[in-house]
């Protein structure tokens, strides 16, 4: 028997199947996204079957994803199923996309973008500025830790992985000070009324893709890439093109501190960067705008300039 008949035995009924991780904020997002599937076709929702897939992203506890492969780990074993035609369209949170999917797979676009910012989650403060000296504060994002390092070099950075309700626990409990999440997750989860203060985007510039949801399909599926028509935003689509084209040039991963983010208004999009050490004492960062149809081309041009930028030891 072939893989791909294998695959296609393992197959849930319906006429759409939907692919996801089974953490809570992708459930949440799955269910979104099919949501609006139903209300702009009329369909019933069992006639889109989720599939939950197990990542090996979500089974690494203990080490920085770095050391373990980067952000392909969150979504090969989705990317296999796919291709595989187990599942016909997969959701990603798109900030944990890599620059490149494999051959045969392609973002069809994205639903509507949420808050992007990031938000404080801490027991007695509502800004950085307030965290008591030497609060240690959990993370598993390298740019987040940096710009913890950048703001408050007195704080102690440890690494903190887990799904949101983990972290959530451990500010709870006092194991730790304070956490970053970002605001968009949170409220897809209704935890917004676990937000301490929400930090402003040019104080704490966003993750590419943060906020966003990706959908991803196969190369020339056009039932699939037909039944996405009404429910894609393309301001987001613009938004994205520009953030992706951006940590592309930079070859963006894991394994460096990378902020992004984009905005569409009046046709036109503006978008920001910014390169740190991984201690937060160094940094590049600028911006640009351009029309949307040079959303890509202004994105890469946006990474080669921090490129250039950059003090020695960021970048390369």
């Amino acid at each position: 028997m072939t893989e791909t008949a294998a695959s296609l035995q393992t197959r849930p009924a319906g006429r759409f199947v939907i692919g996801t991780r089974g953490s809570p904020l992708a459930l949440a997002q799955a269910h979104e996204f099919a949501g609006r599937l139903v209300q702009a076709h009329g369909w019933d929702a069992s006639e889109l079957p989720l599939d939950i897939i197990k990542v090996t992203g979500d089974a690494i506890q203990d080490r920085p994803l770095a050391e373990a492969g980067g952000k392909g780990l969150f979504t090969k074993e989705i990317d296999t199923a796919q291709l595989g035609r187990r599942i016909d369209f997969a959701i990603h949170s798109a900030k944990d996309l890599p620059t490149a999917l494999p051959d045969g797979l392609v973002i069809a676009g994205y639903l509507p973008r949420e808050d992007a910012r990031d938000a404080l989650i801490a027991r007695d403060a509502v800004r950085i500025l307030d965290l008591p000296q030497g609060a240690i504060v959990g993370s598993a994002s390298l740019r987040r830790q940096a710009m913890l390092r950048r703001l408050r070099p007195d704080l102690d950075i440890i690494l903190l992985r887990g799904n949101v309700g983990t972290r959530l626990s451990k500010v709870a409990s006092g194991e730790i000070g304070a956490t970053l999440l970002a605001l968009a997750g949170l409220k897809r989860l209704g935890l917004a009324d676990r937000v301490s203060g929400v930090l402003p985007v040019d104080e704490f510039l966003p993750a590419v893709g943060q906020g966003a949801i990706a959908v991803v399909i196969r190369a020339g599926d056009e039932a699939a890439a037909d039944a996405l028509g009404p429910i894609l935003c393309r301001d987001t689509g613009v938004a994205l093109a520009a953030e992706r084209a951006f940590l592309t040039e930079l070859d963006g991963s894991c394994r460096t501190p990378i902020a992004g983010h984009a905005t569409v208004a009046d046709g036109k999009v503006h978008l920001r960067g910014l390169l740190l050490s991984p201690d937060g004492t160094a940094s590049a960062g600028d911006e640009r705008t351009a029309s949307v149809g040079d959303a890509v081309a202004m994105g890469a041009e946006l990474g080669r300039a921090l490129r250039v930028l950059a003090p020695h030891g960021i970048y390369g």
